[in-house]
């Protein structure tokens, strides 16, 4: 008896995967963004924490500007008027200062005073006589003080009076700073004229200056 052999069926060739077109609805990977996003993300969070910092330290300057200014608005500051004149030179009038600060104590006032006349060269200032002047003038509190005129004036008299009526007197003020009392703080005010509307006349600020 004679057998058939049979012939192995043929299997039919995989297709590789590289004759496969590409799959329809393949969504790109997504790997390569989230690093971009991260560091985006930190980017912004650094910027806004530096915005934070530079805002703090601008008001922490401000804060500071603010006080300075509020204490240097605060400082003493010397006012100066005249008595009136009844006898004797002008020259040797009485005046008289005030620390018009509400807040800060005048210490350690020293006072100049400076005699100007139109068409002559300035006389160099004269230390007033401050024998009573306190070492400290609390808020509001006045003193008394005359300025040595009669060598820088020219001996006037009672019978000078054109000469007084063409003079200016200045003061310059040297005195503590309040806070700190290292610092010297200085003042000037003037002119000052003879005002003779006044009965009996006395040294008034030139209107429109101090």
């Amino acid at each position: 008896m004679t057998s058939t052999k049979r012939k192995p069926a043929r299997r039919g060739k995989k297709n590789s995967p590289a004759a496969k077109g590409p799959r329809s609805g393949r969504r790109p990977p997504v790997v390569a963004e989230l690093p971009l996003r991260q560091g985006l993300l930190a980017m912004a969070t650094i910027g806004a924490q530096s915005f934070l910092w530079l805002a703090t330290v601008v008001a922490i300057i401000a804060g500071f500007a603010g006080a300075a200014f509020g204490v240097w608005s605060l400082r003493p500051v010397p006012a100066y008027s005249s008595e009136r004149i009844t006898t004797g030179s002008a020259f040797e009038a009485t005046f008289r200062v005030e620390n018009a600060s509400a807040w800060f104590a005048l210490s350690h006032l020293k006072i100049s005073c400076a005699l100007g006349r139109p068409g002559t060269s300035d006389t160099p200032p004269v230390d007033a006589d401050q024998s009573r002047i306190p070492s400290r003038l609390e808020p509001g509190e006045r003193a008394a003080f005359t300025c040595p005129f009669g060598a820088v004036a020219g001996g006037t008299t009672n019978d000078d009076l054109e000469v007084a009526l063409r003079s200016e007197i200045y003061f310059r003020s040297d005195y503590d700073e309040p806070v700190i009392g290292s610092f010297r703080l200085t003042d000037n005010r003037g002119p000052f004229v003879l005002d003779t509307r006044l009965l009996p006349p006395r040294w008034t600020a030139k209107p429109g200056k101090d």
